[in-house]
């Protein structure tokens, strides 16, 4: 069917239907949305030209109807510049449409060439019915991005191997509305989004997505990608759902050329789970070249095999689609979604004064020590530091300093026990100063301060508390034998009642444990 420049697919009736574009409709500039995928709003003529499927000379393609999406990219192509949109309530896509040859018969033909579409009614079949929606696997709720790997270290040729592996995946994880979800992001010197999580919902969709991606080239810039991906692709407003888990799935041909540390520190912190899926391990010659041979332990939130995968070559994949395919969808594994036990820093700070005593002391730690074990520690997870204080402050360790559980249970059972006085306000102070000040890059994660303490503060608490009340500090207090109530509460965070602990006997303090730890979980989920 012949159309004009000005044609909007909204114009058009079904499904899927041949146009046919006239020549130079780029000069007409009509408006565009999207890339790769256009609001109905937008020229199908001026569409195909910024997609590539016709030039300046017109043409005949297939347009093919879809749902509305959110966000609509915009990207300069073939000519012709595209713009964003945030929604529209109906969307379509163009393809190239080759005329099919006619039947052989028993009559001549004449060396006439055909005019494009004179032949139409003949040749063309009827559009196939429109295949029921599907809804996807219910048991799989979880908002996948896929991080292509578009360096020229994996060349044209693998990265449609790549493409193919992508596309299995999708329909062994049978994405639907019910479903899961699947965006794709590509990574290369600079990261580019090629579609979101809601832009195609149906797995032949997300097929025809990829099949449309082309190869940038340049480095293998992962952290920079899962950087970008974490900052600009979990969003309500790009089709993001409200409690499924949000995953990255990173695929890497060889390794990286940038470092994934900071990035693995803001997935984290985001409620991000990074799956790290390599290919290809670099040769013995080439291990020199590998800035960081343990970048996928650094990456993924637990060292534990779950998250991460090898693959031999991009040549014999078909084995691993189907274990990879499970452990995307074991959401009762996804154990860096940011929660109250791996997405907290909390510090400790600890009366060391002389009315202790060196056995009160170590029951002191022990009791740290079984609140700190309840969380998952690492150097990307929950961190936990420690102050010792009498007249004077003493930083046992900072947050992160000891990289895993086991070290910082040590180190808490190994603090040496001070003597002196006791001036908790100071404490406080030099706790807001030295320990929460150091934050981690892109850090979101909340902050607590626990003051453990057996007496009254030679100086004042009020002023001090507030203080780090302001800052975001939540403050618990916990006393034990001659701590006076009225300062307990007036260094806890309200309300007082959930936020102040006390005990006759030091003995008694490990009563505290479990009721601590879930008032902590407590906090932290409000504030999300």
């Amino acid at each position: 069917m012949p159309i004009t420049c000005t044609t909007r697919g909204a114009d058009l009736t079904e499904a899927r239907q041949i146009v046919l574009c006239p020549a130079d409709c780029a000069q007409h500039r009509a408006s565009v949305f999207g890339t790769g995928i256009y609001a109905s709003v937008s020229s199908v003529c001026t569409a195909a030209t910024h997609r590539g499927v016709i030039g300046t000379s017109g043409g005949s393609l297939m347009v093919h109807k879809q749902q509305g999406r959110n966000n609509y990219i915009s990207s300069y192509s073939h000519g012709v510049q595209s713009q964003s949109l945030a929604r529209w309530t109906a969307s379509f896509a163009v393809t190239k449409w080759v005329s099919p040859p006619l039947e052989v018969s028993s009559q001549t033909s004449t060396a006439t060439p055909v005019k494009p579409g004179s032949v139409k009614k003949a040749v063309v079949k009827k559009p196939p019915k429109k295949q029921p929606t599907s809804q996807g696997n219910r048991d799989c709720q979880v908002d996948l991005a896929v991080l292509l790997d578009g360096s020229s270290n994996i060349g044209r040729r693998r990265f449609i191997l790549q493409k193919n592996f992508i596309s299995k995946l999708a329909m062994l994880l049978r994405v639907g509305e019910n479903g899961p979800h699947l965006g794709v992001v590509q990574a290369g010197d600079m990261p580019r989004t090629e579609f979101f999580l809601t832009n195609y919902t149906q797995p032949k969709e997300v097929l025809f997505g990829l099949k449309e991606i082309s190869f940038m080239g340049g480095n293998t810039n992962t952290g920079k990608a899962i950087m970008h991906t974490v900052e600009t692709f979990f969003s309500s407003e790009l089709g993001v759902r409200r409690g499924h888990p949000r995953v990255i799935m990173a695929l890497v041909d060889g390794w990286p050329s940038d470092s994934l540390e900071e990035a693995s520190v803001l997935a984290r912190d985001s409620g991000v789970n990074v799956f790290m899926v390599t290919v290809a391990k670099p040769s013995p010659e080439e291990t020199n070249m590998v800035s960081d041979p343990d970048f996928m332990k650094r990456v993924v939130c637990k060292d534990n095999g779950f998250f991460t995968l090898s693959m031999p070559s991009w040549f014999s994949t078909t084995k691993f689609i189907k274990p990879l395919g499970q452990k995307l969808c074991s959401i009762d594994q996804m154990l860096c979604s940011r929660t109250c036990y791996n997405s907290v820093n909390i510090a400790f700070l600890i009366d060391g004064s002389s009315s202790v005593g060196e056995s009160n002391f170590r029951l002191m730690l022990d009791f740290i020590a079984s609140v700190a074990g309840s969380y998952e520690l690492s150097d990307v997870g929950t961190r936990i530091g420690a102050i010792q204080f009498t007249y004077d402050q003493r930083l046992e360790f900072d947050f992160g300093q000891y990289p895993n559980k086991e070290q910082t249970l040590r180190a808490i059972r190994g603090i040496p026990y001070m003597s002196g006085g006791t001036a908790t306000g100071d404490a406080i102070n030099y706790a807001v100063r030295n320990l929460f000040t150091n934050r981690r890059p892109g850090g979101r994660a909340r902050n607590f301060l626990i003051v453990v303490t057996d007496g009254q503060s030679y100086d004042d608490v009020v002023m001090p508390a507030r203080n780090a009340h302001k800052e975001g500090i939540t403050i618990f207090s916990v006393g034990v034998a001659w701590a006076p109530m009225d300062d307990l509460r007036s260094m806890a965070t309200e309300p007082k009642d959930a936020h102040t602990f006390f005990t006759r006997e030091f003995s008694g303090l490990e009563q505290f444990q479990q009721p601590l730890v879930k008032a902590i979980c407590r906090d932290f989920t409000e504030a999300i």
